[in-house]
C-alpha cells in the first residue's frame, strides 16, 4: 500500500519526466546500479530504482536483473504479478527493435524449435454449419486430450479456445461473424485427440464464414510465453470453516467452458486502490465426503477455494469483503502436477501445513476414486492449534468410512488437553509415517505448505533416501 500511494504522489518515478524513450541494450546495461536499475520485462523497460525498499523479494533479488533482460527471471519467480499496473509510474520506454533478418528467414535455432514443436503433430482446426448450429473441430493429433485440456470464452465478438497440449497452447481466438447464443457444448473424442465445439447461432443465416483472425490466432506457443487470461467470475457463497478460514464458492461466466486440473492453481485478481493485484490459489472439491459433495458434471460451473483471511494482507481482506453478487477475476489454470503421476502407484503420502491443505483434497479425491491399484492413502497434517485444522471432521469421517485412508494430525502450539502428536517437520515423525505398504511398493509424496516447511520437508525427504520422481511439492 506504501508502493501504491508513493506511485500516485506525482512524483517522477523515471527520472525522465513524462517522457518515454527508445532503448538500446547499450543504454540498458549503463543502468545497473542500485540508485540507477533499469529492467525490461517483455520488451519494456521500467526504472526499478524507486521500487528497491518496496520489493518483497529484496533488493538483492531485482540486483539479479539490473541492467538487463528478466522475463526470464521474472517468469521462473511470479511471471503471475501484474507488473504493468504495479511499475506503470516507472515506465521508462520500450526496447529497440534490432535489424530485422532477410523476410521470410529465421534464426537456425527458431528454425530447428518451430519444426520440434510443430512439425508434422502442430493441431488444425475447420469448421462447418447447419441451419441452427456451428461446429469447430480442433484436431490436436495427440492422443491424451481430455475436457480439462479445453478452455473456451465468449466476451463480446471474441471466442477463444485454448487447448493445452503438453507443455504448449494452441489458440483459436476469432471475431465471430455471427452472433451465438450464451451456451455452447465442448465434446472431446479422447482415442483420436479430436475436440468439437457446438455453438447455437442467434439468427439461422448461412454463415460465409467463421470470421476474422484475433491476436495469436492458429498459433502453437510454449505455455511460458502466453499471458495469463482472465474471465470475471460471480460470488456466488461464502461460509466459515475454521476462525480465519473461509469456503469461497464462485460461479464461471455462462459462456465460459473451463476445469481446473488435479493438482494445478488459478489466479485471482482483484482492483486494490486502483492497481490490481493477484495471488495464487489452488481450487477445492466443496467437500471431502461424497455424500455431501455436489454431482460433479462435465460442464460444471462453480469452483470452490479455501482462503485464509489475514487481517493484516493487502488481498485477502479485500477479498472477504466481496458480498454475494460481486465479482473476482479468475485465471486460466497453470501448476506443473501431471495426472499421469498417479500410474500404478499403490501408496500416496500427503505432507500439508496449514492452507497448504488445499491441493491436497482434490489429489486424495482422485487417489480414492480413480485409481485401482491404490493400497493405501495418509495425510499428515501440520497446524499451530486444533481451532486451525480445516476441516477436521470431514477428515475423521473419511478415514472411518475408506479403510485405505488415514490422518495424523501434528500440532506445533496445542494445549494440555491435547494428546496427538506435536511439534514441526522433522525425521523422527517422517520416518515413522513413510511406511510403505509393500517393500517395493510405487510410491508418491506430496507436500506443500509454508516455503521454510517444504523446504524442510523436501530435504528431510531426500535424506530418507526418496527419489525425485517419487516427490511432488506444490509451489505457487
Amino acid at each position: 500500500m506504501d508502493w501504491i500511494r508513493l506511485t500516485k504522489s506525482g512524483k517522477d518515478l523515471t527520472g525522465l519526466k513524462g517522457r518515454l524513450i527508445e532503448v538500446t541494450e547499450e543504454e540498458l546495461k549503463k543502468h545497473n546500479k542500485k540508485d540507477d536499475c533499469w529492467i525490461c520485462i517483455r520488451g519494456l523497460v521500467y526504472n526499478v530504482s524507486p521500487y528497491m525498499e518496496y520489493h518483497p523479494g529484496g533488493e538483492d533479488e531485482l540486483m539479479r536483473a539490473a541492467g538487463s533482460d528478466g522475463t526470464d527471471l521474472f517468469d521462473q519467480v511470479h511471471r503471475w504479478v501484474n507488473y504493468e499496473s504495479m511499475l506503470k509510474e516507472c515506465l521508462v520506454g520500450r526496447m529497440a527493435i534490432k535489424p530485422a533478418l532477410p523476410k521470410g528467414m529465421l534464426p537456425r535455432s527458431q528454425v530447428t524449435d518451430t519444426l520440434a514443436k510443430e512439425g508434422p503433430s502442430s493441431p488444425s482446426y475447420d469448421w462447418f454449419q447447419t441451419d441452427s448450429l456451428v461446429t469447430i473441430v480442433i484436431y490436436t493429433k495427440q492422443k491424451d486430450i481430455s475436457l480439462d485440456s479445453v478452455i473456451v470464452d465468449h466476451q463480446e465478438d471474441s471466442f477463444r479456445v485454448e487447448t493445452i497440449i503438453k507443455d504448449y497452447s494452441y489458440l483459436i481466438h476469432i471475431g465471430l461473424s455471427h452472433e451465438i447464443q450464451e451456451d455452447f457444448s465442448v465434446r472431446v473424442i479422447a482415442n483420436v485427440g479430436k475436440i468439437e465445439i457446438v455453438l447455437k447461432k442467434k439468427e439461422s443465416t448461412s454463415w460465409k464464414s467463421l470470421g476474422h483472425p484475433l491476436e495469436n490466432h492458429n498459433s502453437l506457443l510454449s505455455k511460458k510465453d502466453t499471458g495469463l487470461y482472465y474471465r470475471k467470475c460471480q460470488l456466488i457463497s461464502k461460509e466459515e470453516v475454521t476462525h480465519d478460514t473461509k469456503l469461497f464458492s464462485v460461479m464461471l461466466p455462462p459462456s465460459t467452458h473451463l476445469q481446473v486440473p488435479v493438482g494445478q492453481h488459478v489466479y485471482l485478481k482483484l482492483t486494490i486502490a486502483g492497481t490490481e493485484i493477484v495471488k495464487p490459489y489452488t481450487p477445492v472439491s466443496d467437500s471431502l465426503l461424497p455424500e455431501f459433495k455436489e454431482p460433479v458434471l462435465p460442464n460444471s460451473k462453480c469452483i470452490y477455494f479455501l482462503i485464509k483471511i489475514y487481517p493484516a494482507g493487502l488481498f485477502t481482506p479485500e477479498l472477504d469483503l466481496l458480498q454475494t453478487g460481486d465479482y473476482v477475476s479468475v485465471s486460466n489454470p497453470e501448476g506443473n502436477f501431471k495426472i499421469s503421476q498417479f500410474q500404478e502407484m499403490e501408496d500416496l503420502f500427503l505432507l500439508a501445513a496449514g492452507t497448504g491443505f488445499t491441493p491436497m483434497v482434490k489429489v486424495l479425491n482422485y487417489a480414492l476414486t480413480d485409481i485401482p491399484s491404490l493400497r493405501k492413502v495418509k495425510l499428515m497434517f501440520f497446524n499451530k492449534t486444533e481451532d486451525d485444522i480445516i476441516w477436521r471432521s470431514q477428515l475423521e469421517k473419511l478415514a472411518l468410512k475408506d479403510k485405505r485412508f488415514d490422518v495424523e494430525f501434528v500440532l506445533s502450539a496445542p494445549t494440555s488437553e491435547w494428546s496427538g502428536k506435536e511439534g514441526y517437520v522433522s525425521p523422527a515423525l517422517l520416518s515413522d509415517f513413510l511406511e510403505r505398504s509393500l517393500e517395493e511398493s510405487k510410491v508418491l509424496i506430496c507436500i506443500c505448505g509454508p516455503t521454510p516447511f517444504t523446504e524442510q520437508g523436501m530435504k528431510l525427504l531426500h535424506d530418507l533416501n526418496f527419489s525425485k520422481d517419487e516427490i511432488h511439492s506444490f509451489t505457487a
